[in-house]
């Protein structure tokens, strides 16, 4: 195994663009394998002329130095195709949760003042609402199939203009632009250079020791931070190649890593634990894989006695600051640490400084709790548009994360909480203000406040508490479908409680801190239904799940952002859920019209489930009740570990 500055050095130096570093890999040996998606290949060679009639179809549509293009799409090739064009000519690519509706995708479209719009069949419509009423009519172009207004991208590279293209273009580039969700709960747009985005990939050579050889696998989706700074800079820095994986599936997720030769891939948390929990039927022990990006401890003995994969590194970013820390690939390790500050395979080369300080900026001792601030190359350039934003996050060059952790005395980092009113579900930082919002805005609610609470698979869960208008009724299935007709999958509240008023701070702020502690509050929560794509609605049975029931709720809280798993109709089958029930198909559609029937603070059915009590959720934490609920007595607990 080549060490990480050896295989830097495979390749002759660039200037640090996408484009001249795509080109220095290319070079040497232009018939290596680049890209894999589906039945397609390109080589090297083949994809930077790919790269290039790309390049020249866009300037052909008078896009230029500066300019953005929405990308509102699946995971495909014509990702990654975009997104080196779009760089050599020093335009802007502005990634999309193809699961957002259309008010999501109209705040990122328009803000990002776009010019282009690239998408696919399955997103064309809710891009095309959304990108309605820019003030410069966007040009639409497809990636997996043309429509009547908007053409294919291979059929147009096919036919692309001999133009001349920019020779000017510089590492300090805008290249992109990822739209994250803040405290104010709308979405900031973290600017990268061309810079940042290839030294990212050099230093995730040096956290997983990327070889030339590798072939990555992307199963996250390209809109993630992850997937871009990780995977495919990654991939670019080493001179690899990747397979680009539509949609993650936990039921084929063993089989597709056999088929594509896949030898790393990198992964989130809410991932390791399904596929962790998964029937070992599935799990193909032929498979390449040595190593993977992304395994906390909790999961980390799974991964190696009985997936057999020998590397497991975990580690801590942001948006903004991509690779912070990571546990080492030799060395120490020390399970449930973000690891030790990371760095660049040339040791020569200045890299991350880390700081863990009090409320007043002064820092603290080792084993103390504190805010940690960053100072990193790999850094975003600042939000886009936002520039009281941008000065608020950073002090004297500092990023301030508002993140608590502490570091141990040989240097390891330690997560604790988030300072911040940020939740962290299915990978992505989900503003709960967002929520507070969109759930104040429903005509039967005065009032809403959001906070995390444990989940199942590590991360967080939507707990949302609505103080309702008086003489107003609603239940709190209809809290859920007023968020999911509104937000993404990954942010529709999973609890939701009734009160007479929120508590408030002397500033007259929603008391968050008070929702937290207020125990007797989240016993009395309401669980709603967990949704699949479409109408369909997943069929729970029982007042306790069984484990196969489990990984399949599993599953679905992360399907918003990892795409298509074991329940492709949005219902228990019996070879995923063995632990199900039998239970009177007539008795179903009762429960539903029951649920829906509920006043507000009354516990519901999963709808088109088995009649049930809900569950409480035994979580930790005291406080004063400073303010009355409204809602029963609580039900029998549900497991939710945290």
């Amino acid at each position: 195994m080549k060490k990480p500055l050896e295989v830097l050095k495979l390749y002759a130096d660039h200037d640090y663009t996408l484009n001249g570093t795509l080109a220095s890999r290319a070079a040497r040996d232009p018939g290596r394998p680049f890209m894999f998606y589906r039945e397609r290949s390109w080589s090297w060679g083949e994809f930077v002329q790919k790269v290039d009639a790309a390049a020249r179809v866009l300037a052909a549509r008078g896009i230029g130095k500066g300019d953005r293009m929405g990308v509102m799409a699946r995971n495909c090739d014509g990702h990654v195709v975009l997104l080196f064009a779009l760089s050599r000519l020093g335009a802007i690519m502005v990634p999309v949760n193809p699961e957002f509706g259309v008010e999501e995708a109209k705040y990122v479209l328009h803000h990002a003042e776009v010019s282009a719009v690239a998408a696919t069949q399955d997103t064309l419509d809710v891009a095309r609402q959304a990108a309605a009423g820019l003030k410069t009519p966007a040009w639409f172009v497809t990636l997996d199939a043309a429509a009547t207004d908007a053409p294919l991208l291979d059929d147009l590279i096919k036919s692309a203009p001999q133009s001349a293209l920019p020779g000017d273009v510089k590492g300090d580039a805008t290249c992109l632009i990822v739209y994250t969700s803040g405290t104010t709960g709308f979405p900031k747009g973290a600017m990268h250079s061309q810079k940042s985005f290839v030294t990212g990939g050099e230093a995730f050579v040096q956290r997983v020791y990327l070889q030339d050889d590798d072939r990555v696998m992307v199963v996250l989706p390209l809109f993630h931070i992850n997937a871009m700074f990780y995977s495919v800079a990654g991939t670019l820095a080493a001179g690899a190649s990747m397979v680009i994986i539509p949609k993650f599936s936990a039921s084929t997720f063993w089989q597709t890593a056999v088929d594509t030769g896949a030898t790393e891939v990198n992964i989130i948390e809410a991932i390791g634990s399904i596929l962790r929990a998964r029937p070992r039927s599935e799990f193909r022990p032929e498979h390449k894989i040595t190593k993977v990006y992304g395994v906390r401890a909790s999961m980390d003995e799974t991964f190696k006695n009985e997936f057999k994969i020998p590397h497991r590194i975990g580690g801590y970013g942001m948006t903004e600051i991509p690779g912070v820390t990571c546990n080492p690939f030799e060395g120490l390790q020390k399970p449930g640490s973000m690891g030790p500050i990371g760095r660049h395979p040339d040791p020569a080369r200045p890299w991350a400084q880390c700081r863990v300080v009090d409320d007043e900026g002064v820092d603290v001792a080792d084993g103390e709790a504190g805010e940690l601030w960053v100072k990193t190359p790999i850094i975003m350039q600042g939000y886009f548009r936002d520039p009281e934003q941008t000065a608020n996050t950073f002090h004297e060059g500092w990023f301030k994360t508002g993140d608590l952790v502490k570091r141990d005395s040989d240097g390891y980092f330690y997560f604790i909480s988030r300072k911040r009113d940020i939740i962290r579900r299915r990978g992505e930082n989900i503003a709960a203000a967002e929520l507070d919002r969109v759930v104040g805005e429903h005509p039967a609610i005065a009032e809403a406040g959001t906070i995390a609470v444990p989940s199942e698979l590590g991360e967080d869960e939507i707990f949302v508490v609505c103080a309702v208008k008086p003489g107003a009724s609603v239940s709190a299935q209809e809290i859920a479908e007023w968020c999911r007709a509104r937000l993404a999958p990954q942010k529709v509240p999973r609890f939701v409680a009734f009160v007479d008023e929120l508590p408030h701070t002397p500033t007259h702020k929603i008391a968050k801190a008070a929702l937290r502690g207020d125990a007797g509050l989240r016993a009395r929560a309401v669980e709603v239904e967990v949704a699949a794509h479409g109408p369909a609605r997943l069929e729970f049975v029982g007042p306790q799940l069984g484990p196969g029931q489990r990984v399949e709720r599993a599953h679905q809280q992360v399907r918003g952002v990892v795409g298509e798993g074991v329940a492709r109709s949005g219902r228990l089958s019996a070879a995923d859920a063995p632990a199900r029930a039998a239970c009177p198909a007539a008795a179903r559609p009762a429960a539903a019209t029951a649920a829906r029937a509920h006043p507000p603070g009354h516990r519901l059915s999963h709808a088109g489930g088995c009649p049930r009590r809900s569950r409480k959720t035994a979580f930790e934490g005291e406080g004063r009740r400073s303010w009355r609920c409204r809602l029963p007595q609580p039900a029998p607990a549900l497991r939710n570990g945290g």
